[in-house]
């Protein structure tokens, strides 16, 4: 708006003040206050009305698009547009009132950084929005939904372009020494902040140091000191793992990232070793038969592979037999099903072939 126009509309709002003035006989602030209130209906009406037509179209466009897209971007569009017109209508509703003339560079910069600020969020929450959206497309699609790297992200983007507008007010607003005094403030207030919460800071380096490095993600089974369950979420400041016995384990990142942590995401096999012991009175030639036998229900288990089957030990009450196989999945279910199946079938073979698997037994000899 240029110089001559803020006159004239200046003109026509003295003019208008003065001839309520006059028809109602009131004071000038009266008459002033009384303008300032009519703007405010005027205007206000006028932007409801707009606003309720822009709705409308953006509404039909988004019931066309028939996506989760757009339906979040005129939620977001609505909220921006509502509050743009309420700070346009009350910076346009102040204008007549001459008492506040002395103040009107404060206000005029105080709506200019609001309006500033409002353009921020709109486009960061877009921005936040697109992420998500691609985001979701890429889980999908295949890919591994990386909550914790979205939520990261988002939070950049956020910082990024607000910091783009705090720029943007200190150029607008060209105070002498503006920049040092910022740039000395943030020092001063950066050494208070960072000996006030070192543990906090520490914590979301931490975050930082795990999204990049990514030692595990959302999903995984990992390993932590005792614990073990698997990773329900990854925040600012905590890790969360649901644990086997069912409880939520919450662990500081600091502490995560500080110590050792067994991760089975990458794990494409496991090995099982165990021993079986069977009674020392059993016939050779049924021992021969051992190896075969669990060799064989080892290879007729899907997802199992044998290693090892031998008899490679006498026992104090048993003769040993070392097996050693590999369950070919990651998943920790699956190696307990496949465990079962192959101690099961064992347990079965051994009854039918009647070999006694050893154990303690109570004998009293008797002397004669």
């Amino acid at each position: 708006m240029s110089l001559h126009e803020v006159t004239a509309n200046n003109t026509a709002l003295d003019n208008l003040s003065h001839s309520l003035q006059h028809m109602l006989n009131i004071s000038s602030t009266n008459a002033e206050i009384l303008v300032s209130l009519l703007i405010f209906i005027v205007i206000g009406s006028v932007g409801l009305v707009l606003y309720a037509v822009i709705s409308k179209y953006v509404n039909r466009w988004a019931a066309k698009t028939a996506s989760t897209l757009a339906d979040e971007m005129v939620a977001t569009l609505k909220v921006v547009i509502m509050i743009f017109i309420v700070i346009s209508v009350i910076q346009f509703s102040l204008a007549p009132l001459s008492f506040l003339d002395s103040y009107n560079p404060v206000l005029n910069g105080l709506f200019l950084i609001i309006q500033i600020l409002l353009a921020a969020y709109a486009i960061s929450k877009i921005v936040n929005i697109f992420i998500d959206k691609f985001a979701t497309r890429a889980t999908q699609k295949g890919a591994k939904n990386n909550k914790h790297s979205t939520f990261i992200l988002k939070k950049v983007v956020t910082g990024v372009v607000f910091l783009g507008a705090f720029v943007i007010i200190l150029n607008l607003f060209d105070f002498p020494g503006a920049w040092e005094t910022t740039l000395a403030s943030v020092g001063i207030g950066g050494i208070v902040i960072a000996f006030a919460l070192q543990s906090t800071l520490s914590d979301l380096f931490s975050a930082f140091y795990i999204y990049f490095d990514r030692p595990f993600e959302i999903g995984d089974f990992i390993f932590v000191g005792e614990y073990s369950g698997i990773v329900k979420n990854i925040g600012i400041l905590s890790t969360r793992l649901q644990l086997l016995q069912g409880e939520e384990l919450v662990i500081s990142n600091k502490e995560l990232t500080s110590t050792y942590v067994r991760n089975f995401r990458k794990l494409q096999k496991r090995r099982i070793v165990f021993n079986i012991g069977i009674a020392y009175d059993t016939p050779n030639e049924k021992i021969r038969k051992i190896p075969p036998i669990i060799t064989d229900i080892i290879k007729n288990v899907k997802g199992a592979s044998p290693q090892f089957v031998s008899f490679n030990e006498f026992g104090e009450y048993s003769l040993k037999f070392f097996i050693s196989y590999f369950v070919n999945a990651p998943d920790y279910g699956s190696y307990l099903e496949v465990q079962q199946q192959i101690n099961l079938a064992i347990r079965e073979a051994f009854e039918r072939e009647d070999i006694e698997m050893a154990y303690l037994k109570n004998v009293t000899f008797i002397k004669r």
